[in-house]
């Protein structure tokens, strides 16, 4: 079983974080929405793991 890090992990995180607002330009808030669900889908896919993915849940929580 693998652990959550909940520790800073993203090489220039200002730079993703400009690029996440961007993905949202021009969409209404329903458009959004649907996209941050497909984001979360995608990346916790990629994860895999059904314990951390747990956790995440609990963490975000």
């Amino acid at each position: 079983m693998g652990k959550l890090n909940t520790k800073p992990n993203i090489a220039a995180p200002d730079d993703f974080y400009a690029d996440l607002i961007a993905a949202h330009d021009g969409k209404s808030d329903a458009e959004s929405e649907a996209f941050n669900a497909r984001l979360i889908l995608v990346l916790a896919n990629h994860i895999g793991d059904r314990d951390i993915l747990q956790e995440a849940l609990n963490v975000a929580r």
